[in-house]
């Protein structure tokens, strides 16, 4: 049986994908989560084999962060990546991030559970409607850019990027992110040495650039 845990800030996703899951002979869905933080309270609680992992899970800790904690503090848990993002680098970035498997919300019944069965036999799943554009990547010798966020910032990095970027003052990234003030002003100097931007401004319009928030 395959044990799993299903993480998204929408209740009416969490409660269709677990019906789904729970209808088949060989799968249970043991636990739910609303963000990141409570998906990494309940994989230590409840040592699930797969954990379903939403990217984007405001106004707690988001997936992407969440992907880097459990891979490293809980390997024995695969982790699929259950998002609207269809883009390459939302996929490299959750893949360095300790992810197993990367599946899209409108992909059909039958391929997320072949997501789930394949991870949960130790493999690596990435979604049909992406393999190709990761096949061209992975193949592509251009020189990664210095500007490329996904490369050149850290996992905690990127998040208070994307905090900030949102508008969020540094207390409130801070308290949201579960770190000190001084630690948010000490990534957002890196930040803008690291992507070589000297405002606020600077720093929303190169998010909205390279797709790290929604307008």
């Amino acid at each position: 049986m395959i044990r799993i845990v299903i993480a998204d800030d929408h209740e009416i996703v969490r409660s269709g994908f677990a019906m789904i899951l729970n209808a088949q002979d060989d799968m249970e869905v043991i636990g739910d989560a609303a963000d990141g933080h409570e998906a990494y309270n309940l994989v230590a609680q409840l040592k699930p084999d797969v954990l379903l992992l939403d990217i984007s899970m405001p106004p707690g800790e988001s997936g992407l962060i969440a992907c880097e904690k459990i891979a490293r503090d809980y390997p024995g848990t695969r982790i699929v990546i259950l998002t609207m993002f269809a883009e390459t680098d939302y996929l490299f970035y959750t893949l360095r991030g300790g992810a197993a498997g990367y599946i899209l919300k409108n992909s059909s019944t039958a391929e997320l559970l072949e997501a789930v069965r394949t991870v949960a036999g130790g493999e690596m799943y990435v979604t049909r409607k992406m393999a190709a554009s990761l096949t061209e990547k992975l193949h592509d010798r251009t020189p990664v850019q210095d500007c490329d966020p996904y490369q050149v910032l850290s996992n905690r990095e990127l998040e208070v990027f994307r905090s900030l970027a949102q508008g969020y003052t540094n207390k409130e990234t801070a308290a949201k992110l579960f770190i000190s003030e001084k630690t948010v002003e000490a990534h957002r100097s890196k930040i803008y040495a690291k992507l070589g931007i000297e405002s606020r401004a600077e720093l929303v319009h190169f998010a909205l650039k390279h797709h790290l928030i929604d307008i």
